[in-house]
């Protein structure tokens, strides 16, 4: 924590930009890996079998897109936020504003509030403590690291946390794999487990079978396109887009490849995290399969009333296949290791996304509000930031308990797939189409918010329902998989970009170098737009580059009376760092010479060879296993 400056924007936010490839990698993985993905994934492997390993296989493509297309144009346009990005392509604020605040939205109701209920659901079944109480204790660990410590801190946590994860995950895959008999026992015993109780005097009807009963594709990873829970042109090419906004543009995710040494560090990391990603099928969707085998009356219950007295939902309780594992097979000692587990994938996650959201929030907002706000003042407002989310996440619990069908994972990919498609399409046009303009991409997010909301509002207002009460919800809005719908929301929001950009004065080539792919390369100087918005900008805590737009961190001198508890208290936040660098100001030629470093995107010719066969291995891998479980 201390080997970094935490008392500038650039050392708090960004690690330094000195982070090389294992813990960047590392990082990337126990980011995305959270407490949702053991207690989602398995739970919807025990309630629907193999085919939710699919939303990480995907992801081993998409991440390539992410070090190899993606993070060098970020690196080139020299941002520290996707907001930032956008405001450079496009110039203008309101598109900035827009993103900044969906962000924060979805951060709350698809990323804090899953994984504090998640983890709060480990804790409940292995310690027997209200749900409540589990959160704010959770919460309070992980705060005061996060505040504390910054990006380089979280990102050396992550990776040793990454090690703690696997480590604990694959130990219970060995117990839950020889206690069903091994692989071959997993596929002969799961399409019997079912529950025992099946009937409840408060009920009218008789539950359906296919309520308790296995699915029949259980072990299909490609299903039905019509009658399939996750359809495979829905698996394939809905969730490829869902999965372009999460990998290639969400702030949580590309904030972690900015942090790279240099371009070719960031690639090996997008490929350390892809053969990580491999792990979950077999780490966490097959011992929820086991789970469902082992405990069927538990994990499988369908009775309203005994679902409740189980697990505390009606609407089933597959979320506890995970931790019920863990509280029945493993002796005390490794059960405290799986606490620990279960505790970094929680922690990791959840200190990942309360930085980055304190990032875009403060850089994105604050700095906007406040444009002479000095260093301290936007570290402290990021800081504070972080104590709100934790409170309107907790708020949010109750809803997540009940959503999907108890299905945790399934409620994550629904909310990103009717809100997260018009930003992947933005991104992507962005990145390839010179031609598109800001009137098109704000309207065009505009018009796929309103779609995605028509969505959204009726799917919450009328419940997702369960197997044993169906949702009332009509079917013509709530009818279409939630999958299809993210192509279909796509392919609008491109189509409203396009149309509008094409009907409105495109923006000149001056502006756009380095900000798009193709002009990756440039050595043009870019004119920025709304260049006398970024003259105002350089009044706050950066000095910034017309050409690169590299932001440079300012010294902010620190009172030099002060009580020993408030010293006490900077020095743990980082903030006394400032006053404590020594050494001259840096002179303009050497400024320059640094942001030319840090916005390099040039490779070692043999390094760069070295990491393009590994993402041809690993591509290739993946396309086998696909087709193994197809």
């Amino acid at each position: 924590m201390r080997r970094t400056n935490r008392g500038t924007v650039g050392g708090y936010f960004l690690a330094g930009r000195n982070m090389v490839w294992w813990p960047v990698g590392a990082s990337l993985f126990a980011s995305n890996i959270g407490s949702g993905h053991f207690v989602g994934l398995a739970g919807t492997g025990a309630a629907s079998g193999l085919a939710v390993a699919g939303f990480e296989w995907n992801a081993l493509f998409v991440v390539l897109l992410l070090g190899w297309i993606f993070v060098p144009v970020y690196l080139t346009a020299g941002v520290i936020t996707m907001p930032q990005y956008l405001k450079k392509r496009f110039g203008g604020q309101r598109i900035r504003l827009y993103l900044t605040v969906l962000s924060l939205f979805l951060y709350i109701f698809t990323k804090i509030s899953v994984d504090m209920f998640s983890g709060a659901v480990f804790i409940r079944e292995a310690l027997g403590w209200d749900i409540y109480v589990s959160v704010i204790a959770l919460l309070g660990i992980t705060t005061i690291y996060t505040v504390t410590g910054g990006l380089a801190a979280l990102m050396y946590t992550d990776t040793v946390q990454t090690f703690v994860i696997i480590a604990g995950a694959f130990i219970l895959m060995g117990f839950s794999f020889h206690e069903v008999g091994g692989y071959e026992g997993l596929f002969e015993k799961y399409m019997n487990a079912t529950p025992t109780i099946r009937t409840s005097p408060n009920l009218s009807l008789t539950i359906p079978e296919a309520c308790y009963r296995p699915r029949e594709d259980s072990f299909s990873l490609l299903r039905d396109p019509l009658s399939g829970d996750l359809p495979w042109p829905a698996l394939l090419i809905g969730l490829t887009l869902v999965s372009c906004w999460y990998w290639c543009s969400d702030q949580v995710i590309v904030q972690r490849c900015l942090a790279g040494k240099n371009l070719t560090h960031v690639k090996a990391g997008c490929i350390l995290c892809g053969y990580l990603k491999f792990l979950p099928m077999f780490l966490m969707v097959m011992p929820g399969m086991i789970s469902r085998i082992l405990y069927p009356d538990e994990v499988a219950c369908v009775v309203p009333s005994e679902c409740e007295r189980i697990c505390g939902t009606a609407v089933g309780c597959s979320n506890i296949a995970y931790p019920k594992l863990v509280v029945s097979l493993m002796p005390s000692g490794l059960r405290g290791l799986m606490l620990a587990v279960m505790l970094a994938a929680l922690m990791s996650s959840l200190a990942s996304i309360f930085n980055s959201s304190s990032t875009i929030f403060t850089m994105d907002i604050w700095a906007r509000i406040r444009p002479r706000a000095e260093d301290r003042e936007l570290l402290i407002v990021g800081r504070v930031w972080i104590l709100f989310l934790v409170g309107v996440s907790i708020a949010w619990i109750p809803v997540v308990q009940a959503a999907q069908g108890g299905q945790l994972f399934d409620y994550i990919q629904a909310v990103a797939s009717f809100l997260a498609p018009p930003i992947a399409a933005v991104f992507i046009l962005a990145m390839f189409v010179k031609r598109v303009n800001e009137p098109g991409a704000f309207w065009g997010l505009i018009g796929g918010l309103l779609i995605g909301l028509a969505r959204i509002i009726p799917e919450f207002a009328y419940g997702t329902g369960s197997c044993v009460f169906p949702s009332n919800c009509p079917r013509i809005i709530c009818g279409v998989h939630y999958l299809y719908f993210a192509i279909i929301l796509f392919f609008c929001s491109c189509v409203l970009v396009l149309a509008i950009s094409y009907c409105t004065p495109a923006i000149e080539e001056k502006h756009l170098h380095r900000l798009v792919y193709s002009l990756r390369y440039s050595t043009e100087e870019r004119v920025d737009l709304d260049a006398e918005e970024e003259k105002s900008e350089d009044n706050q805590n950066t000095v910034q580059n017309g050409t690169t737009g590299q932001l440079m961190e300012i010294q902010d001198p620190v009172a030099s009376e002060q009580t020993c508890s408030r010293r006490c208290l900077d020095s743990l936040c980082g903030l006394s760092s400032q006053a404590s660098s020594s050494g001259p100001e840096p002179t303009k030629e050497e400024k320059e010479a640094e942001m030319r470093r840090l916005t390099d995107i040039s490779e070692d010719p043999t390094w760069s060879k070295v990491v393009n066969v590994n993402a041809v291995i690993m591509m290739s891998i993946a396309i086998f296993l696909w087709a193994y479980y197809a």
